[in-house]
């Protein structure tokens, strides 16, 4: 029976297939990016997030990750750059890899800005090294003798998007989002002046619609994508959920990024469709230059434009050659254990807030890289004491002296943001010369429940240091929600 096992296992781990649904995902994910690093910039929220403020949060273990000043434009231009050279498939693994450490740099400069969907573009770019995205349809590609990659490669994308839905439909189902139908019963009537929805958005029954039918999506969309008789109707609910979250919520460009990832699940044929559609675009456009400098010399002989969807004419969209089949793509042993390792996280690291005793909404260990999208209304405000013990004197701070409004508010609600800018505090009038210790008074309320103590007022957060351990102080969330 092991034998058996381990023969189907070898047996997919050698089977190919053309490589153009990587190559179209490649194209699509390097465009997303590119165009999230302009749209960055243009809205100015490098220097916004990333020089204005005084202080950073930092991700634990990560302290020495910090912003670049002026230079963190430089580090957003190589961002930019490496997005589109993956894009074209130019210097594809240099490209990637450039492309994910400084994404991931970029995000680990300060957690204030942390979404799930950020962490989701850093995994994949991570899973993207491995994989021979360049194979197809690229500059690469006029190097490379076969467009042919392992069927794995293609699959570990789709197991990749399945996760993120899968377990993002299993963190709604809790009480709080299907009962109550919080926090969207919150959100959705502010967004009254919506065209058409708005006057339907503060409908009870609309909300509890929104609720249930985002789980059900969730939880389901990754089969029905997987299932041929199912996919096109699954890819259609792809595209009206995220234009619809898209239109309810600030979220970016992250629906876009995943109505064209969902394309991975498609057959080949619609990849090959959609390469020979780029192939058409970019011979039209190498024509109407040709004839733009042919004007410009004053030559009169205006060269034929060859617009054709003929597969066979585009050098590396070929039909699928059988007998170049018969050579093996080795896959190593070190590759297929990396990603076993790295899938193994994927799948654990989201349960880790089992190991904690309390309320995760409360204390949120754990709850950040696990796929919780939108699951919380939190509000609430922190309000720090300082003890000077070398005069006995106390005083109150104003968060505006060192945070920025963002920063506060996201501060105000996360143990981790509380106690590392009490620590911060410390330092700070520590290189002034002063002992302190510093505490909190907060309050915090959460899906609509009425504000609460979040932190025991009589802690020296100075005495406190970060780790993994679970964070006794912060004070009892004395409500239940049940659930996942």
């Amino acid at each position: 029976m092991a034998n058996l096992r381990m023969k189907v296992i070898s047996r997919y781990i050698d089977k190919q297939t053309k490589a153009a649904p990587l190559a179209v995902f490649r194209i699509f994910f390097g465009l997303m990016m590119l165009i999230s690093v302009i749209r960055f910039w243009a809205n100015g929220w490098v220097n916004k997030l990333y020089i204005e403020p005084k202080f950073f949060f930092s991700y634990y273990g990560f302290e020495w990750v910090q912003p670049l000043g002026n230079y963190t434009y430089l580090l957003f231009i190589i961002c930019g750059l490496s997005a589109l050279a993956v894009a074209i498939g130019f210097r594809y693994r240099i490209s990637i890899i450039v492309f994910f450490l400084s994404f991931t740099y970029i995000e680990l400069m300060d957690k204030t800005t942390y979404l799930n969907h950020y962490y989701f573009i850093s995994i994949l770019s991570f899973l993207m090294i491995f994989l021979p995205a360049e194979k197809c349809f690229s500059l690469d590609a006029k190097k490379k003798s076969s467009d042919r990659v392992p069927q794995w490669s293609i699959d570990s994308i789709k197991l990749m998007l399945g996760i993120v839905y899968f377990y993002a439909g299993l963190a709604k189902l809790n009480s709080d989002w299907l009962v109550k139908a919080m926090p969207l019963k919150i959100w959705l009537p502010g967004r009254y002046d919506i065209p058409l929805l708005g006057d339907f958005l503060h409908q009870e029954w609309i909300i509890y619609a929104f609720s249930w039918s985002g789980a059900l999506y969730d939880l389901s969309i990754p089969f029905l994508l997987l299932w041929k008789r199912t996919r096109w109707m699954a890819f259609a609910f792809v595209v009206v959920f995220h234009v619809l979250t898209r239109i309810l919520f600030p979220i970016g460009m992250f629906p876009y990024i995943m109505i064209v990832s969902a394309l991975i699940f498609f057959d080949l044929g619609l990849h090959e469709r959609i390469i020979s559609t780029f192939n058409v675009i970019l011979s039209a456009a190498k024509n109407l230059l040709r004839i733009e400098t042919t004007s410009r010399n004053g030559k009169r002989s205006l060269p034929m434009v060859e617009m054709t969807n003929s597969k066979s004419q585009f050098p590396h969209v070929e039909h699928f050659d059988d007998s170049r089949a018969r050579g093996r793509i080795k896959t190593p042993q070190w590759k297929l254990t990396l990603l076993t390792i790295f899938f193994t996280i994927q799948l654990l690291l989201p349960w880790r807030y089992l190991m904690y005793p309390n309320e995760l909404f409360w204390t949120e260990e754990g709850f950040r890289f696990s796929w919780r999208v939108m699951l919380m209304e939190k509000a609430g405000y922190a309000n720090f004491k300082i003890v000077d013990y070398t005069n006995d004197e106390t005083f109150y701070i104003n968060n505006n002296d060192f945070l920025t409004h963002f920063q506060e508010k996201q501060m105000a609600t996360q143990p981790d943001f509380i106690l590392e800018y009490a620590h911060y505090l410390r330092d700070h009038f520590l290189a002034q010369g002063k002992e302190v210790g510093v505490y909190v008074e907060s309050y915090v309320a959460l899906n609509g429940r009425k504000s609460k103590p979040y932190v025991n007022p009589s802690v020296d957060l100075t005495k406190i240091n970060e780790s993994f351990k679970p964070k006794n102080w912060i004070l009892p969330f004395e409500d239940e929600i049940k659930g996942i």
